[in-house]
């Protein structure tokens, strides 16, 4: 562990998240963070990146004051593409791959396949694995696992639940925005 783990729960659109970030970069996106969820994330984190708990801190400024800022201004409609340094070190291989395509590749308002997405990174048999690894994605929402969908234009799955996803994509304009 290099140094201390900054965390934060913010109130967004979508529910509590938890932000944690190291002098890397933002590292951790956790959804649906009231106290239990976020309890065992923080063990989590901790164990992931070999941290005791003295060295898991709570604070809104430093590290995660620019990731606050941008999933405020995210969620108000005002920014379409995330400008934070990321932390990739809790994803790797195929998953990483994945994932830093799917954060350079697919903008704002737009969806992709996950078939389509696998074929992007050499891999065209390899849509469940892109599921798997939109699943074990340590970012959610700044790097956009919402946006990837069935092929059929179902919604696939979402580890923030499928009503987050339909609120993540009528925010970008994919979907209406809900009657009520």
């Amino acid at each position: 562990m290099d140094s201390k783990v900054e965390w934060a729960v913010v109130d967004s659109d979508i529910g509590p998240l938890l932000l944690a970030a190291t002098d890397r970069g933002l590292v951790s996106v956790v959804f649906h963070a009231r106290e239990a969820v976020r309890d065992r994330a923080l063990d989590r984190l901790a164990a992931q990146l070999g941290a005791g708990p003295e060295e898991l801190t709570e604070s809104a400024s430093g590290r995660l004051a620019e990731p606050i800022r941008q999933l405020a201004e995210y969620f108000s409609g005002g920014l379409r593409e995330f400008d934070v340094v990321l932390d990739w070190r809790l994803t790797a291989g195929f998953n990483r791959q994945v994932l830093r395509e799917l954060a350079d590749g697919v903008p704002y308002g737009a969806v992709v396949g996950y078939g389509d997405l696998a074929k992007r990174v050499g891999q065209p048999g390899a849509a469940q694995a892109v599921g798997a690894a939109m699943g074990a994605n340590p970012l959610p929402v700044v790097v956009p696992c919402h946006r990837v969908v069935e092929s059929d234009g179902g919604l696939g799955g979402f580890g923030g639940g499928l009503e987050t996803k339909r609120i993540l994509l009528a925010l970008e304009g994919v979907l209406p925005q809900p009657l009520f």
